[in-house]
């Protein structure tokens, strides 16, 4: 008895710790083994999709051409809004000086102009500097030398500090009262139809981007559908063996968003291939107005916003899909 007694290995705090380090790595491995259900998952719902390549690009191309649309038109906004950086200059107000008007009496009136809170920033064109302007413009450059005194008056650019253009006529209006002003002008209306056709575009790209994003999760949401039908009988089985229902969706949610995403790859294309051809005659209409203006086009980050959206879409149609017909789905 004692000799087997001494035999015998009482636990002890040694076989605790192994107990604590098996616990952690079936964490661990629980963790990893959730990471490649996913990734298998991932990869054989693609798979799938590619071994039909007629009928998915099919989908692709709808679902690209659906999402086209609204992604030139927020191109087109974005350099619309590029375009009115511009009107921090156009909306200036000119301040045209009194003829004969000196040096000092423009320096102090430059100086009582940047005090005033409303003014960001002032520009002080002489009348020596209007004129060689005018010439260098105008092309008359010949028939102005001739002129016996300088007929341009000195011109003070006012940047206002305010961004309400429907302020601009009163600061205007207390801008020509300063001594030596004879006329400040500033032309509101071209900007009131910008700004008026910047607002429209912006609530048509809303209004077409909310419209077609719908259609897109309700065509992804049919298709994932019949991908339901056509698998009904394997789910029927796996629901047999104990399969729970997200364990069964989980490939038809990866279905839509491999649609989706495929789907704004191609309107990604689309849309680059369009501005393409839009380039070369932007371009010289820019050059017609002397602007070196150029179109912008989707970059890298909007390229990667444009993708993540249009997964999103293909998750949403899918688990709309999923909610209302999988669970119909039951072993008799």
């Amino acid at each position: 008895m004692s000799r087997q007694q001494s035999v015998k290995k009482p636990p002890g705090k040694k076989s605790a710790k192994a107990n604590t380090r098996a616990a952690g790595s079936s964490g661990q491995s629980w963790f990893g083994q959730l990471f490649q259900q996913h990734q298998s998952v991932a990869v054989d719902s693609l798979s799938r999709l590619l071994q039909e390549p007629g009928a998915s690009f099919l989908t692709w191309s709808v679902i690209g051409i659906a999402l086209a649309l609204p992604l030139c038109l927020f191109l087109f906004l974005q350099n619309l809004q590029q375009l009115n950086t511009s009107l921090d200059d156009a909306g200036n107000i000119s301040l045209f000086m009194d003829l004969g008007i000196d040096e000092q009496a423009l320096e102090t009136a430059r100086t009582q102009i940047l005090a005033l809170s409303e003014v960001a920033d002032v520009t002080v064109i002489t009348s020596a500097q209007a004129l060689i302007e005018f010439q260098d413009a105008s092309g008359f450059g010949n028939a102005l030398d001739g002129l016996d005194e300088n007929p341009l008056p000195a011109v003070i650019v006012v940047n206002p500090a305010i961004d309400d253009i429907e302020s601009l006529p009163a600061l205007s209006a207390r801008l020509e009262t300063i001594a030596g002003v004879d006329l400040a002008l500033v032309d509101l209306d071209w900007m009131r139809r910008l700004y008026g056709i910047i607002a429209m575009a912006e609530r048509l790209t809303g209004g077409l981007a909310l419209l077609l994003c719908l259609g897109v999760v309700l065509a992804i949401g049919n298709t994932v559908r019949l991908a339901i039908e056509n698998r009904r009988d394997e789910i029927v089985v796996v629901k047999l063996v104990g399969g729970t229902d997200a364990y069964v969706s989980r490939p038809f949610l990866y279905t839509g968003i491999w649609f989706g995403v495929g789907g704004g790859l191609v309107a990604g294309i689309l849309a680059i291939t369009a501005f393409l051809a839009m380039s070369g005659p932007f371009a010289r209409l820019m050059a017609l107005y002397n602007s070196d203006f150029s179109l912008s086009w989707l970059g890298v980050s909007d390229l990667l916003t444009l993708l993540l959206v249009a997964g999103g879409l293909g998750l949403a149609g899918a688990w709309l899909s999923v909610l209302r017909h999988l669970r119909q789905i039951e072993p008799s």
